[in-house]
């Protein structure tokens, strides 16, 4: 028996039927010859049937955008009037949260309660932007002399692809479309092939809002080509994308030939530094709760944690202690913690880290395989600390994007930040200390997007989010989350004809 905390299949009523996910092209839902479906990765049973698209489906919904965009009803519409739709739509998911949490779960695998929290979260995203949209400004320029006014304004950038992942499908749509279209933006949407039916909720949710024709489209389906097409396509004028790096690199290389606009958030080997002074007992709960929340499946996941010699041993014997009592198994019970793996064959790849590091002589000091939650036939893994880690080790580098917590030690604070930002990646970082003096002194010093000093995780639609080196370039959310929707264009007005430019008549 394992000494864990595993709660059985609940014999929850599944949805009677799939749900018939279709693209949302021009405003008019539309179907494809072919279709694709989504296996939950919990239940084992199939949760969702989707429209697969193809070039002449993302052609269309790219046409579409580039002639509201063209049109100006919603580029040039008063900030009120974007604002205002904003507010809807937030309204409107406010009220909606629980059928689409369902279908979330059920195809991601995530906790039912997470999924709520995320989906009901994002409606302050979506209000967030909103008041954004009143409070775009540019600057002026009174001081170029007697006859000469500068004005600089920002202005949108177009159409914009939007590529969402997996891992927070609705969420990650959230801090990227409503800012798209605060700016004045027009989109072409597609998400995950994997949990592609929250996206098309919110689309039932836009049109209920009084979204104006061809403003927001949806597209369904595949990388190839969908996605590609996506980011190549001559008429699309920037490229936002979450995921993995690898895929990142590709629609960089992609969207090069019309040298667009690419904005990436990817891949993230989050450290968290633990200094001898720090509250144990504080920082050892915000470790168990970064690596195992959203069952590791997170860009922030806390994967790696730099623990001073001194305390190595007893922290991570904290940490091994309340991963026994954090609570995995059915995603539909409201206790659940952790869910299951998003598919057999990540599932395989976070096992092969871990295989592969105590074949290196790493020690798993907790779980390590595949965990089996009775009543259930999805995919589930254990609460895993593998210690006696080094540098050379995959596990050490790797995302491994699962609920595999990685230990390192360090004995001076230099050695802490060497090893922090001895990454490829740049995502996130934490510091836990009593001592003021040295949160601030690694907070400057790590190469991280985002830097938490004594907490994890923690965000707000006011702080921009985005990495350092192979984490991404651009940000999300925030003010600057906005401005990367933006153009800037500069005005130079002569006031009066004061002088000639060349040469007198």
């Amino acid at each position: 028996m394992l000494d864990l905390t595993i709660l059985a299949a609940t014999g929850t009523t599944l949805p009677d039927a799939p749900f018939q996910g279709r693209h949302l092209i021009g405003n008019v839902w539309t179907e494809s010859a072919a279709t694709f479906p989504r296996r939950s990765p919990s239940h084992g049973v199939t949760v969702s049937v989707s429209a697969q698209g193809t070039e002449a489906e993302t052609d269309a919904a790219i046409d579409a955008a580039r002639a509201a965009f063209d049109d100006g009803g919603w580029s040039r519409a008063p900030a009120k009037t974007r604002a205002a739709f904003l507010t809807r739509v937030a309204d409107l998911i406010e009220a909606n949260v629980e059928r689409i949490a369902l279908l979330e779960t059920l195809e991601t695998g995530k906790p039912i309660s997470q999924s709520r929290g995320e989906v009901s979260g994002a409606a302050d995203l979506w209000r967030y932007a909103a008041s954004l949209a009143r409070t775009l400004h540019g600057d002026s320029h009174n001081t170029l002399g007697a006859d000469i006014l500068g004005v600089v304004v920002k202005e949108p950038i177009g159409v914009v692809s939007i590529i969402t992942p997996w891992n927070f499908p609705f969420w990650i749509l959230s801090q990227k479309l409503p800012f798209a279209l605060a700016a004045g933006c027009t989109c072409v949407v597609k998400p995950s092939e994997m949990t592609p039916s929250s996206t098309v909720m919110l689309g039932e949710l836009l049109l209920e809002a009084g979204l104006p024709t061809g403003v927001v489209n949806i597209v369904l389906g595949y990388g190839q080509p969908v996605g590609a097409r996506m980011a190549s396509h001559p008429e699309v004028d920037m490229v936002t994308f979450t995921g993995s790096t690898a895929v990142g690199k590709g629609i960089t290389a992609a969207a090069s030939g019309t040298l667009k606009k690419v904005a990436l958030e990817l891949g993230g080997k989050n450290p968290q530094i633990i200094f001898p002074d720090a509250d144990l007992d504080q920082a050892a709960d915000a470790v168990t709760f970064g690596i195992y929340f959203n069952a590791g499946e997170c860009c922030n996941s806390g994967s790696r944690i730099l623990v001073h010699e001194d305390i190595a041993a007893n922290f991570t014997a904290r940490v091994v202690a309340l991963s026994r009592k954090v609570v995995f198994g059915d995603p539909l019970h409201p206790d659940t913690q952790v869910g299951a793996i998003v598919t057999p064959a990540h599932q395989d790849k976070i096992d092969g880290y871990v295989q592969a590091a105590q074949a290196a002589g790493a020690t798993v000091a907790l779980g390590g395989a595949p965990l089996q939650v009775p009543g259930l036939a999805g995919e589930f893994y254990q609460p895993t600390v593998v210690t006696g880690v080094t540098t050379d080790m995959a596990i050490a580098r790797d995302e491994v994007f699962g609920p595999v917590l990685s230990v390192l030690t360090f004995r001076t604070a230099e050695e802490a930040v060497a090893l922090a930002n001895a990454s490829d990646y740049g995502l996130s970082a934490g510091v836990w200390s009593e001592n003021v003096h040295t949160c601030l002194d690694l907070a400057r010093r790590l190469r991280a997007g985002t830097v938490w000093t004594n907490t994890w995780m923690d965000g707000f639609p006011e702080l921009t989010f985005g990495g350092f080196k192979q984490s991404g370039s651009g940000r999300e959310i925030g003010r600057y989350g906005l401005e990367e929707f933006l153009e800037i264009k500069t005005l130079c007005m002569r006031v009066g004809r004061t002088r000639a430019l060349w040469v007198r008549p």
